[in-house]
């Protein structure tokens, strides 16, 4: 079982106050997304083989912007309800709940830089799992401090799980390998075409 660990621990002064305990989570994966490059994560997406039900490219900023908002909120609720109680109990399992938070926040932060960039989809998809196991463990954690936290991390357990599928099944269809999805279409202009994009 994991415990508080302090020096690995968002601290208590931003998860206390619930603008900061929002506003954090959000930042970061927008740094991660931007600093991926929206365009070529799209453009990626795009070139590689679908599993069924997969959503466009465009609905992964929206829904990740509210999931992380929902996150953050369930951080600040966990932390004030456990900080201010009597049960110590309570408070034992909101600061645990914190190391698992801050845990689960930087798996969920390096996926789209080893699904993207590294082009690891094996090393994403156990990435995900992991999350996904410990998003449960942290919501049932929670939900004994605040039943509230609890369940705003119910649409990001769910989407974790959606996410889950995704993951391992543009690898298993790609064969686990994309390092042929992408060539130089010149050396001149150094830009890149996709293997699934037709010759103009």
């Amino acid at each position: 079982m994991t415990t508080y660990i302090p020096s690995i621990t968002i601290p208590g002064f931003i998860l206390e106050k619930p603008a900061a305990a929002i506003l954090l989570p959000i930042g970061l994966g927008t740094a991660v997304g931007f600093g991926v490059s929206p365009k070529r994560a799209q453009e990626k997406y795009l070139a590689l083989k679908q599993p069924p039900y997969h959503p466009p490219a465009q609905i992964f900023g929206p829904v990740w912007t509210v999931l992380y908002a929902s996150m953050g909120y369930s951080a600040y609720r966990a932390w004030t309800a456990g900080m201010n109680s009597f049960d110590p109990r309570k408070v034992a399992l909101a600061k645990q709940g914190a190391t698992l938070y801050t845990i689960q926040l930087g798996l969920n932060l390096i996926w789209m830089p080893l699904f993207f960039v590294l082009k690891r989809p094996i090393e994403a998809t156990v990435d995900i799992v992991t999350l996904t196991g410990i998003t449960g463990y942290l919501a049932y954690i929670w939900s004994q401090v605040d039943e509230v936290a609890g369940w705003a991390l119910a649409p990001y357990l769910g989407w974790l799980g959606f996410a889950t599928y995704l993951s391992a099944g543009v690898g298993y269809l790609n064969q686990w390998d994309f390092s042929d999805k992408e060539r130089p279409m010149s050396e001149k202009t150094k830009d890149t075409k996709f293997v699934d994009e037709k010759d103009s």
